[in-house]
């Protein structure tokens, strides 16, 4: 373990291969332990879905899997499940999107909130976790497309939440980010953008505590976390691809750096996403919406606001730092005798580096971001939500006929 610029805990991978699975599964029965998958429907096409499966079948302690599912039809659902059969712990497809939920969540609007999205990961995440923290005490969060997935992934992750002794509320992934076709880098939003983007904000406004917490994550975009669920419970989670980030963020505001680690998973390849033709379409669009989250939280932690006198100082420090990481990437792929399109790189930078103005004139006009509400508010205004929502989760894949019905009818059939 070291300590990167004195704030995060990091635990490197030194096993050897020599997991204990016996001992692991005793540690995850003696503290509740929940995993949560959001997922579309069309995972379940993909190899990806079924390793993680058979992964997650060795683990004979979780105390459940909540697959938070956007899906079509009941039979989809119905075929989500099946799909789910066997497994050593209960597995609930949660339908996110079902007509069930929506009726639920639209009648929160009644107490002045809006959580009916929009969709996506976000708000399939925001659903799984209240579900989710039901009956556990710690949530382990993975995504659905993860091609080298192994037993390794969730030991690592959950096992420093796992001990109390240790004071661990929070836990982020890191690893290295191989295609496995090519060899070649991927994570080219974190390495070409995030990276760059924390270095040059900190030659603006100095070493801001905030920003050094950001940069003391090797991998700030990593799908894959866990955290208590009393921490889980009181974190408002963003709608958007800022999701990673704005998480950190929330994590920032709760919890001091000394309960939260970052862990060595190794290899890790997923789905690729395309840099897009347009700032609206693909890395571009993530990339647009993380630089909104970013000037939000520093805006948030320490009342630093960037004006349009500063911008260009910013969009020249970035193409410069963005292009040093270019030639180092290259250099670190030569040395490891990996494919390198440095041309393709450098347009990626160029590309990020027009999204920063029109980011920012979009942030001046709308300073404040859509985040779904944590769930110990909404507790605090309907202690029964979360058992009604995790009941609309599943009410619309049975035989319940729906004409008129209400969040606690559906509670208590489901319950009969």
């Amino acid at each position: 373990m070291d300590f990167q610029q004195g704030l995060i805990s990091t635990v490197h991978d030194y096993s050897l291969g020599n997991l204990d699975a016996v001992a692991f599964n005793q540690e995850l029965s003696q503290r509740p332990t929940t995993l949560l998958i959001p997922c579309l429907m069309e995972e379940f096409s993909r190899p990806a879905l079924g390793l993680i499966r058979d992964t997650l079948s060795g683990l004979k302690g979780l105390n459940e899997l909540v697959v938070a599912l956007a899906a079509t039809s009941a039979e989809d659902v119905r075929a989500a499940e099946k799909f789910f059969e066997g497994m050593p712990f209960p597995v609930r497809v949660h339908w996110t999107n079902g007509p069930a939920v929506r009726e639920l969540l639209e009648s929160v609007g009644e107490l002045g909130l809006d959580v009916t999205g929009p969709p996506g990961k976000g708000w399939a995440v925001w659903q799984g976790l209240g579900v989710a923290c039901q009956n556990a005490e710690v949530v382990g969060l993975f995504d659905a497309d993860i091609r080298t997935f192994g037993s390794a992934y969730p030991e690592r992750m959950l096992r420093p939440l796992l001990d109390r002794s240790h004071g661990i509320a929070y836990v982020k992934a890191f690893y290295s980010r191989l295609s496995l076709e090519t060899q070649a880098l991927q994570g080219r939003a974190t390495r070409l953008f995030v990276g760059p983007l924390l270095a040059s904000l900190e030659q603006i406004f100095g070493p801001l505590p905030y920003l050094s917490y950001l940069q003391s994550f090797r991998y700030p975009l990593a799908g894959e976390f866990a955290f208590t669920a009393d921490l889980a419970m009181n974190l408002r989670i963003p709608s958007d691809w800022g999701l990673e980030v704005g998480l950190l963020s929330e994590v920032y505001r709760h919890v001091a750096s000394s309960r939260i680690a970052q862990v060595d998973l190794g290899l890790f390849d997923h789905k690729h996403k395309e840099l897009g033709q347009q700032p609206s379409e693909g890395l571009q669009r993530m990339a647009g919406e993380i630089f909104g989250t970013v000037l939000r939280g520093l805006m948030e932690h320490e009342g630093c606001v960037m004006s349009m006198d500063q911008l260009p100082t910013l969009e020249v420090l970035y193409r410069r730092v963005g292009e040093d990481r270019v030639r180092q990437f290259g250099l670190d792929s030569a040395i490891n005798r990996l494919p390198y399109d440095r041309h393709g790189e450098e347009l990626a930078v160029q590309n990020f580096a027009g999204l920063l103005r029109p980011g920012l004139a979009k942030l001046m006009q709308a300073p404040i971001a859509h985040q779904l509400p944590s769930w110990s508010r909404l507790r605090s205004c309907n202690s029964a939500l979360q058992a009604d929502l995790a009941a609309a989760g599943q009410a619309d894949r049975t035989s319940l006929k729906r004409p008129n019905h209400n969040p606690q009818r559906i509670t208590s059939e489901l319950a009969a």
